[in-house]
């Protein structure tokens, strides 16, 4: 039998959604819980793979399991033994067919950030500290320039095992608000890494520390940033994912 499991999780604590030999992750966590709970091995599949910090407030999963009945006794009890920062809001029988990873056709992440101090922020939104602020204009200028594209090997992490760079942009927008501000970039796929030098490289235009047209030639030629910058992990949220029918 397959379940498919939506949860969310701060990922402060985890070295990312993805088991590693040693280190703590969202995934490892997960299957120690429903491992005890039902009382036989289990293996979760992610959606995807968040990196170290970044957070989930929509975040999908898939296991099977062995002869047991689904009940609401059964998410009360795993999320009983599961920490403070990673919570189970769904769980339901899915077709033996459904692949949490594969069936995906749209990805959402949100990227939070402010300008004031703010200890209730600290941990879930980047706080910038700088003094000249980003240019709203310009941020959003460099956002919109990514529509234009899809190939997107300038945002790629070092080290990725990507075998290709084109991902499929539905959104990329900034939204601003009193001391802060919200990047939300859609797609159907993302590479290693990406998103948080997507930031980078609006912030860097929106400061003067790099142009539009620098922007505009690394993405035409698929060429490294001139000031590639991986913004902190903990203003990152992945949002939303869309299956399809």
């Amino acid at each position: 039998m397959r379940w498919q499991i939506n949860l969310r999780y701060l990922g402060t604590h985890y070295s990312g959604w993805q088991r590693q030999p040693d280190a703590p992750t969202v995934q490892q966590t997960l299957e120690e819980a429903f491992s005890l709970i039902l009382r036989q091995p289990i293996e979760i599949v992610g959606c995807g793979r968040t990196d170290t910090g970044v957070h989930a407030r929509e975040y999908v999963a898939h296991t099977d399991v062995d002869e047991v009945e689904l009940t609401d006794k059964i998410m009360y009890q795993i999320n009983a033994v599961l920490p403070a920062d990673i919570s189970i809001h769904q769980i339901r029988e899915a077709a033996t067919t459904f692949h949490a990873r594969f069936d995906a056709v749209e990805r959402q992440y949100r990227y939070y950030m402010h300008y004031q101090k703010d200890p209730f922020l600290e941990g879930t939104s980047f706080y910038y500290p700088n003094q000249i602020k980003p240019d709203p204009e310009k941020l959003q200028e460099a956002a919109a320039l990514l529509m234009k594209y899809d190939a997107f090997k300038p945002f790629c992490k070092t080290g990725s095992d990507a075998d290709h760079f084109r991902c499929q942009l539905m959104e990329s927008a900034w939204s601003f608000h009193d001391g802060g501000a919200v990047y939300v970039i859609k797609a159907n796929r993302f590479l290693r890494g990406m998103v948080r030098l997507v930031v980078g490289a609006c912030l860097n235009v929106a400061l003067d520390k790099m142009t539009l047209d620098e922007l505009r030639e690394s993405l035409d030629n698929q060429t490294p940033l001139p000031q590639p910058w991986s913004v902190p992990a903990e203003g990152l949220f992945l949002e939303e994912i869309v299956y399809k029918l």
